[in-house]
C-alpha cells in the first residue's frame, strides 16, 4: 500500500493514530442506515482511546443535524465531532473579508450556520452588496439563487465553493451535486471558484484545527476525495470497501489516490493491518499470499485472508505501473477467485 508516514509492517490503527477523520456516506452510514459493523467498530475504537471526527463534503446540513443522524443509527456524536466543508469554506471567506461582512450564501442551513459561526452575515441577493460568494449544495438551490450567484461572481467578487463533487448519492439514485451547480455559475461567468472540500486541503486543515490531531488517519470509501485528500495532506489513509470503490477501481488508482491501508470495513480500526512487502523476483507478499505481474497479467499464489491477497495485488500492480501496464479487470477476476 501507498500513503503517508506509517512504518513498514503491521499497524493497529487505534494504537498508531490519535484521531480517525471519518468520511460518512459509504463509511459510517448509507442513507438512513448504518453501514454493517460501523456502530460497534466505532464504539470499540473510542473505548481504546481514539478520537473520532466525522468529516463530510456535504455542506447542506448543520453539525447538529449530522450528529443527530449519527445518534439515530447508534453512533453517539456531539456537534463538535462533526467537520463540514461548509465550515472550511466559511473559514476561507472569513480570512478574506472583514468580520460582519455580508456574504452571498448559495446553499442551505449548513452553509448559513457556518458563515454566522465565523462572524459573517449571510445574504441571499447580489443586491444586498455582498463582498464574497460562498456556494454549497442544498436541495433548495434554484435558478433564482444561481442567478444571484452569477451576478455577484460576474462582478468579480471572491467565490468559494464548499466542494466540487459532481454527483451525490440519494436513496433513489445518483443526483447532481454541488459541482454541477457550480458548473452553472461557471458557465454564466467564465470564472473558477476556490474549493474548500475534499480532496482540497482547506477541509483537511479545518479538521486538524478542530480536533487538535497530531497523527490522524483519514478513513474513507472514495479514492478521488478521501484518499486523494489524505495523500495531498501527507497523512495516512484507510480505504474501506463499503462504499463506491470496487476492486478494479482500487487496482487502477493513480499514484496520488492510493491508500496506505485497505480493509473490508471499520472493524479494521481495531485490527492488525498488514502492509505488503516486496520479496524476490518482483513478487509482493502479504499474509499467506504472493502477487506478481507477468506481462499484463496478475499472478496470485498462496492462500489465507482474501484481503491479504488484495493488499499484495495492489502493491504488485502499482509497482508495475498501474492500469496502464496491467489488465485490472482480469486481475479483479483473479482476486474474486481468491475470495473477494
Amino acid at each position: 500500500m501507498s500513503g503517508g508516514g506509517a512504518a513498514e509492517g503491521s499497524v493497529v490503527p487505534v494504537r498508531a493514530y490519535d484521531v480517525a477523520l471519518l468520511d460518512l456516506d459509504g463509511v459510517v452510514y448509507t442513507g438512513q442506515r448504518a453501514v454493517p459493523h460501523a456502530p460497534e467498530a466505532l464504539a470499540e475504537a473510542r473505548a481504546a482511546g481514539m478520537t473520532l471526527a466525522f468529516v463530510t463534503n456535504n455542506a447542506s446540513r448543520t453539525p447538529e443535524a449530522v450528529a443527530a443522524h449519527l445518534a439515530g443509527i447508534g453512533v453517539p456524536a456531539e456537534p463538535s465531532d462533526v467537520v463540514t466543508s461548509a465550515q472550511a469554506a466559511a473559514r476561507l471567506a472569513a480570512e478574506q473579508v472583514s468580520a460582519g461582512s455580508p456574504v452571498l450564501a448559495v446553499g442551505g442551513e449548513g452553509l448559513t450556520a457556518a458563515l454566522r459561526e465565523r462572524g459573517l452575515v449571510p445574504v441571499a441577493s447580489a443586491a444586498d452588496e455582498p463582498v464574497a460568494v460562498v456556494q454549497g449544495f442544498a436541495p433548495t438551490v434554484d435558478w433564482a439563487l444561481l442567478a444571484e450567484a452569477s451576478y455577484a461572481v460576474g462582478a468579480g467578487l471572491p467565490w468559494i465553493a464548499s466542494n466540487l463533487d459532481l454527483t451525490i448519492p440519494t436513496e433513489r439514485g445518483i443526483a447532481p451535486g454541488n459541482g454541477a451547480l457550480v458548473g452553472v455559475v461557471r458557465a454564466a461567468t467564465g470564472r473558477e471558484p476556490v474549493a474548500a472540500g475534499k480532496p482540497e486541503l482547506p477541509l483537511h486543515r479545518e479538521s486538524m484545527l478542530r480536533t487538535g490531531a497530531r497523527n490522524p488517519l483519514v478513513v474513507g470509501d472514495r479514492l478521488d476525495t478521501d484518499i486523494e485528500g489524505a495523500v495531498a495532506g501527507g497523512v495516512d489513509s484507510l480505504l474501506v470497501m463499503t462504499g463506491v470503490t470496487d476492486v478494479p477501481g482500487l487496482l487502477a488508482a493513480p499514484e496520488g489516490s492510493r491508500p496506505t491501508f485497505v480493509a473490508a470495513d471499520l472493524r479494521a480500526l481495531s485490527a492488525e493491518l498488514p502492509r505488503a512487502r516486496e520479496g524476490a523476483d518482483g513478487r509482493w507478499e502479504c499474509g499467506g499470499w504472493t502477487a506478481a505481474v507477468d506481462g499484463r497479467s496478475l499472478v496470485l499464489a498462496g492462500g489465507g485472508e482474501p484481503y491479504d491477497a488484495l493488499r499484495a495485488a495492489c502493491a504488485a500492480v502499482w509497482a508495475a505501473g498501474g492500469a496502464s501496464e496491467v489488465d485490472v479487470d482480469e486481475a479483479a477476476k483473479a482476486l474474486a477467485a481468491a475470495g473477494l
